[in-house]
Formats: structure tokens, C-alpha cells, sequence
């Protein structure tokens, strides 16, 4: 049987392309095994989808000061370390990476050991962590056509972001029902990610009652971010963070916010979910999330309201529009060619198998 290390954390955008590969692989009989932080949110992800996990060390490389700059290499050596014995003892076949500070000490052990690794970089332009990785990486996949440039020519692919099978077999009537809405008004899903945003929760609730009026709204906020004076508003659902039933929350919502992380993006493409995007500011990022945004809206696929012309009226307006509008963007997305993302990014990992 082939053995495979899946790794990648720190988000749930690092964690759940790789739960998507798990039926293709195990379909193909790959022995999986993941490495990931001591206690990232990686962690409860893998081990509730049965697969063995290993933490490791980890330590953030940062460009911009921070008292934590003098101990974060201790842990990265460390995370090295133990990367190199979990590898000389499993003895994989192939590593996959999906990205985040955890999986350098992975991807690094793997070339120690001649282990081929692919790795899959997310946004436009490759984060600190990918770029440290890739000289290391034999193929290198992306979601972009604006990545490419960026990457190796011998190594980029453009696979799109593999989603979640499941995702995309959601109950509109399962949505409704878990979120005790009804079926004769439209819903809005507010989604800010796995950490949730500050600002987008903000900027919903302080328009909920006009889009009330309309749109009864599903609200998943984010950890320690839910609002008790809300709790009990008639056409209002929020919650912090929600798993198995989200495909069905999916399936029940006519449009949906979001920020603009790459996998989640990708997932609303696959889904065919008209969406508003408000990406991160680039005063609080890199600036991928912009770039990722501009790259959907430029394709068709996409609202986009950027972060500094959020306004109550922007917001409103921005909503309205998608709302009158969301069958264009159906049709558009429905033309795209970024479906076979599971099915390619497998394809590479076996090509490395019978190499190696």
C-alpha cells in the first residue's frame, strides 16, 4: 500500500482541501497519515475525519517586528526534528502540502529523506511559508491563471482548489430546517471564515433590520463572536462555527458574503453560490484576499465591495445588486473549467509515487 503525508494549518483554508483529497486517495488505497501543529485548529478537523495525526512544533516567520521572532525559530528547528523522525519512521511514499508554517519543517524533512512533495499554494501570489517550500517541491498547484507567473515553469499546475465532495450535496430543506428558517423568503449566508471577521459581523448587523425587511440571514461569525442581544430575532440565525451542516446552510442560501480566502472562493465557484465579496484590507494583510477578489470579479464570477468603501448604504446597495443580478453570475460560473481539481492534484500525486 502507498503511503501519504498530508500537512498544512493554521486555518481551516489549510485543512479542508486536504479533507477533500481523502476519498480519492483512500479509493486508491493510499495509507494517510497528516502532520500538523500540537493544537491548530488542523487537529480537531483531521482527527474527526478518522485520519492518524502527528503535531509537531511551530513557529510563525515574520517580516514586521515581534517579540516572538527571537523564540519562533527555536520552534521551527524543533518542529524540524520531529518532522525528520515522524518521516524516517513512516517512510511515505509522497508528501501534499496545503500550506501554513506547520508544513515547512514537513516539507523540508521530506526533501532530507528524498520524499517528492507536491504542494498546493491557494492565493495569487505564494505566501512566506510556500515560498520557502517550493524550491523544495516537485510540482506546485494553484488556482489562478495569475499564479503561474509567479512559479517554476516546470512546476506550476493550475488545478483550481479541491472541494469537499460532500459540500456539494447539500439539502436546501435540510438548510432551512436546521437554521429553523422558512422557505418563502430568501437567505443571505454570512460567512467570514473560521476565525470570522470583525468587520463584516459589524457591518451585517448594523443593516440587519433593513435586510430583514427582505432576506432572512445565516450567520457564522466566528469563534467568541456572536452577538446575545441578537439571539432569538426572527429571521436571524448566528453561529460560531459550523461543520457537517454547512453544506446543507450552502445549499438553503440564495446569496452569500464572504471574505475572499482562496478556498473559500473556490467553494462558492463550485457551488455556484452568487456571492459579495469584501476582502481583507491590505492594511491587515498581505493583500492576497484583494487580488484573489479582483482576479473572480475580473472573471465574471464575483461582487467585490473593498474593505475601506464599506459603508452601511455600500453594503446595502452592494447586497441588493447581487441579489437582482445573481442569475448572471450563475450562468458565468457555470462556464468555468476549474471542476477537476481532486481528480488532477491526485493524478500528480500518483506520478510521483511510480517515480519515486
Amino acid at each position: 500500500m502507498k503511503k501519504i503525508i498530508l500537512t498544512g494549518g493554521g486555518t481551516a483554508g489549510h485543512v479542508t482541501p486536504n479533507l477533500a483529497l481523502l476519498p480519492a486517495l483512500k479509493e486508491k488505497e493510499y495509507e494517510v497519515r497528516y502532520i500538523g501543529s500540537y493544537q491548530g485548529i488542523e487537529k480537531k478537523l483531521i482527527e474527526g475525519a478518522g485520519i492518524p495525526y502527528e503535531g509537531i512544533s511551530s513557529g510563525k516567520l515574520r517580516r514586521y517586528f515581534d517579540f516572538k521572532n527571537f523564540s519562533d525559530p527555536f520552534r521551527v528547528l524543533k518542529g524540524y526534528a520531529e518532522a525528520l523522525k515522524i518521516i524516517k519512521n513512516y517512510k511515505p511514499d509522497v508528501v501534499f502540502s496545503k500550506g501554513g508554517f506547520v508544513a515547512v519543517p514537513v516539507v523540508l524533512a521530506a526533501k532530507h529523506y528524498k520524499i517528492p512533495t507536491i504542494i498546493h499554494e491557494s492565493d495569487i501570489t505564494p505566501g512566506l511559508a510556500n515560498k520557502i517550500c517550493i524550491p523544495s517541491a516537485k510540482k506546485v498547484c494553484c488556482n489562478f491563471p495569475e499564479t503561474v507567473s509567479y512559479l517554476p515553469a516546470d512546476k506550476a499546475v493550475l488545478t483550481g482548489s479541491p472541494i469537499r465532495e460532500e459540500l456539494l450535496k447539500g439539502d436546501r430543506l435540510s438548510g432551512l430546517q436546521f437554521a429553523h428558517l422558512s422557505p418563502d423568503r430568501p437567505v443571505i449566508l454570512v460567512i467570514g471564515g473560521s476565525l470570522g471577521s470583525v468587520k463584516v459581523n459589524t457591518a451585517v448587523r448594523s443593516i440587519l433590520s433593513r435586510l430583514l425587511e427582505n432576506f432572512q440571514v445565516i450567520h457564522i461569525c466566528g469563534k467568541e463572536h456572536l452577538d446575545d442581544s441578537l439571539i432569538g430575532t426572527p429571521g436571524y440565525v448566528q453561529y460560531e462555527y459550523v461543520d457537517k451542516p454547512l453544506k446543507h446552510l450552502f445549499a438553503a442560501a440564495d446569496i452569500v458574503i464572504s471574505r475572499a480566502g482562496a478556498n473559500s472562493i473556490c467553494e462558492l465557484l463550485a457551488l455556484r453560490k452568487p456571492h459579495l465579496l469584501i476582502p481583507l484590507s491590505a492594511a491587515a494583510s498581505r493583500g492576497d484576499q484583494i487580488l484573489n477578489a479582483k482576479s473572480f470579479q475580473k472573471q465574471g464570477f464575483s461582487s467585490v465591495l473593498e474593505e475601506e468603501a464599506l459603508t452601511d448604504d455600500s453594503l446595502y446597495q452592494a447586497i441588493q445588486d447581487l441579489y437582482a443580478n445573481r442569475e448572471t453570475y450563475i450562468r458565468t460560473m457555470e462556464q468555468t473549467q476549474l471542476n477537476n481539481a481532486v481528480e488532477t492534484i491526485v493524478s500528480l500525486i500518483d506520478a510521483c509515487t511510480q517515480k519515486n
